[in-house]
């Protein structure tokens, strides 16, 4: 798969995803809903976050990087929109169960910070 195929498909499924989460936001009442319909909630809010911050991340290293290869910009852009779309949704999940303050915000955003940094520094061995 090349990358102009990679982005079609990444599209496509951030939009479909984007058209199920706001089909869950307006069809969920979060007070009577069950187990499923909070995973649904949360899971398509996440994959809809990811391509996302997928593509935008993606466009910006294309455009402002223009030395890199595409397939090192696709790694890199995946694992840090994944990192940010994970912090997002621990957030707001944090937050429906009312445990979210600064403290819990501040820890959780220095560990991804800190798991980032590992993935930066790690070189292969071979």
């Amino acid at each position: 798969m090349n990358i102009k195929q990679l982005l079609t498909v990444v599209l496509i499924a951030t939009a479909v995803f984007w058209l199920v989460w706001l089909l869950a936001l307006s069809q969920i009442d979060p007070f009577d809903t069950d187990l499923f319909g909070l995973v649904l909630f949360y899971l398509t809010f996440f994959f809809s976050l990811l391509g996302t911050f997928f593509l935008t991340s993606f466009a910006y290293r294309k455009i402002f990087n223009k030395f890199s290869l595409e397939y090192n910009i696709v790694g890199l852009s995946f694992r840090q929109s994944f990192f940010l779309a994970l912090l997002v949704v621990s957030l707001l999940m944090l937050q429906g169960i009312k445990m979210l303050n600064m403290i819990n915000a501040l820890l959780l955003v220095a560990a991804v910070v800190i798991l980032e940094f590992f993935f930066l520094s790690y070189k292969r061995r071979i």
